[in-house]
């Protein structure tokens, strides 16, 4: 299980990258682009996916962690259930969050 304490810890590890607010919730950006942020419900991230093919995998992948809701429909993100990741995938989740936005790497 994470916490947002990991979250935190993941992220800012990961070059270029600040911590603001966005939608009135913690956020990550890197070259001024959001690539993760908190739900406004606690209990999940937002974290955008390079394209829709990487979304739609993520979700078959595991739907106890993935998960989506209509206000996202058509948009490169996936919603992640904190209380459902380990430490080690939600780094790669935060990693590919972070590679899909990054111009150093785009």
């Amino acid at each position: 299980m994470a916490t947002e304490a990991d979250v935190r810890r993941l992220a800012l590890a990961l070059p270029g990258v600040q911590e603001r607010t966005a939608y009135g919730t913690p956020a990550f950006y890197v070259a001024k682009k959001i690539f993760l942020r908190f739900r406004e419900k606690p209990d999940a991230l937002v974290a955008w996916c390079s394209d829709l093919g990487e979304r739609e995998a993520l979700l078959a992948s595991d739907p106890d962690v993935f998960f989506t809701i209509d206000h996202y429909a058509g948009h490169a993100s996936v919603l992640v259930r904190l209380d459902r990741i380990g430490v080690d995938e939600l780094a790669e989740v935060i990693e590919d969050a972070w590679r899909a936005r990054s111009p150093q790497l785009s």
